[in-house]
């Protein structure tokens, strides 16, 4: 995508950091997107850097501009509707990339992690038991 996005700026000849800004996105989304510590817009966004970049959401994503993009990218994340904090969405967007084995398999390692251990009762200084 910022191979798209930068052929798209140099063309219009538009900065990235106005091309994010009218799209209502972070200025330095480019240098972070191109170092993978970003995420890729999508929803709104998305649709909003299309318009500034003069072309479509199909294009902008790498497919034929007239094939009908992902519903998944049309999608809001559910972190930048405020619904999830950040170390939330990370854990989300990780899960999301397992495969369905490893997905079932760590949902049962967080649910027994979820259940606290009963805590072992200590006898009272100096009392004894049984006694």
């Amino acid at each position: 995508m910022v191979e798209l996005i930068e052929s798209r700026l140099e063309r219009l000849d538009l900065s990235p950091e106005e091309a994010f800004r009218r799209a209502g996105l972070p200025p330095d989304l480019l240098p972070r997107l191109r170092e993978g510590t970003a995420p890729v817009p999508r929803g709104a966004r998305l649709v909003r850097l299309a318009e500034v970049l003069g072309t479509s959401v199909s294009w902008l994503v790498g497919l034929d501009p007239d094939v009908m993009p992902p519903q998944e990218v049309l999608e809001e994340e559910q972190g930048s509707l405020g619904l999830l904090a950040g170390d939330e969405e990370a854990l989300l967007r990780a899960y999301r990339s397992l495969d369905f084995p490893t997905k079932a398999a760590l949902l049962t390692v967080v649910r027994k992690m979820a259940v606290p251990d009963p805590v072992p009762e200590v006898p009272a200084k100096g009392r004894r038991r049984g006694g």
